[in-house]
């Protein structure tokens, strides 16, 4: 049969490509699944194909002939598999038989190729809230597995054990109870609904800090309810001393003092607790030093310019000198293969080129 060939066709193809890792592998539920999408898909794509325009009497006997048709489920599985996909041609090839049989027998009588197919047929599927083997109805039933606030492993598939992975919200075999940060808004046995508790409280009652059973690390239990803790406030900072503390909320957070500052209690150079090297205290805050206005010259060779820099200064050669040896030299200019010096003003005002900087 036509069905056949190609598959086998497929396969030969998937004999050399080499089959995926364990961590990449799909479960057989989830292949067939993809599968069965793939199909419907082929269904939409090759529906009145090749047809359209001219006798409409022909037209309809013939697409009425192609919709059953052996070519068209050809054209249908020839696309269902990624040529990537080892694990989807693999199950194409060993069950080939029964797509057959549902697309030529079965169709009619059973519809939903899925439930068919991956369920009822080759059994790697199981209805939605079961799992297992054996279909076993997950915790908590298959209407409203682990009672609507988690996830059952397995579910809707041949593996996993059945036990639940809850929401956020939720905890317990049943996810029924409420967990840490989190409290119970209504309950009887079938649903449980919980709601977030206040920033503050690490467990409570109730949806305000005064409903705090404990509070979360960075609050305190005070008058009505869980406080924050001002760690700011402590007698030695939480912070580096080149930092600053910042409280917020259940937390602090430490900042950069600014440049000025060796110490600081905030943000600024008036926040500073003493001044870095190359700054003054000026009117409640530090400013920078301008060497410049030293008395004794700081920049001593021939043809240096002073330039002052926040907390420090830089030596400069004059524009026209490059630094040589430690000495402002003249540069030395080649025009047409001849050696000369660069006419250049000995004014020392002039922009920097080459830096020498104490610190």
């Amino acid at each position: 049969m036509f069905i056949a060939a190609a598959v086998s066709f497929y396969l030969l193809l998937m004999l050399h490509c080499p089959a995926p890792s364990s961590a990449t592998e799909k479960s057989p539920c989830d292949t067939c699944t993809k599968l069965v999408d793939r199909f419907h898909k082929g269904l939409e794509d090759t529906s009145k194909k090749n047809f359209g325009g001219g006798n409409t009497a022909w037209e309809e006997k013939t697409l009425s002939k192609y919709e059953t048709s052996e070519i068209r489920l050809v054209e249908i599985i020839e696309n269902l598999c990624d040529s990537s996909d080892f694990e989807c041609n693999v199950m194409v090839e060993e069950h080939e038989e029964q797509i057959e049989k549902w697309w030529f027998k079965m169709r009619k009588k059973y519809p939903d190729l899925r439930k068919w197919f991956c369920i009822e047929t080759i059994e790697v599927c199981c209805p939605s809230g079961t799992y297992g083997p054996d279909c076993v109805a997950c915790l908590g039933g298959a209407e409203r597995p682990c009672h609507g606030n988690g996830f059952c492993s397995g579910d809707g598939t041949r593996l996993g054990d059945g036990s639940c992975r809850c929401k956020a919200e939720y905890t317990g075999p049943f996810c029924l109870e409420c967990a840490d940060g989190y409290f119970s808004t209504g309950r009887n046995d079938t649903h449980s609904f919980c709601s977030e508790c206040h920033e503050s409280c690490k467990t409570c009652n109730g949806p305000t800090n005064t409903g705090c059973k404990e509070c979360k690390e960075g609050w305190t239990k005070g008058d009505g309810g869980c406080i924050d803790v001002d760690e700011c406030s402590a007698e030695t900072s939480p912070c580096k001393e080149t930092q600053y503390c910042l409280n917020t909320e259940g937390s602090f957070s430490c900042k950069r003092c600014h440049e000025s500052c060796a110490g600081c209690s905030g943000e600024g150079p008036d926040k500073c607790r003493d001044c870095a090297t190359g700054y003054l205290l000026d009117e409640d805050k530090c400013t920078d030093i301008n060497e410049c206005d030293a008395s004794e010259k700081v920049c001593v060779r021939n043809n240096e310019n002073f330039v002052n820099t926040p907390g420090s200064y830089k030596c400069v050669c004059a524009e026209g000198y490059e630094d040589s040896d430690g000495q402002c030299e003249q540069k030395i200019i080649e025009t047409d293969g001849e050696v000369a010096e660069q006419n250049i003003s000995t004014n020392a005002a002039e922009d920097p080129v080459d830096v020498h900087e104490d610190l």
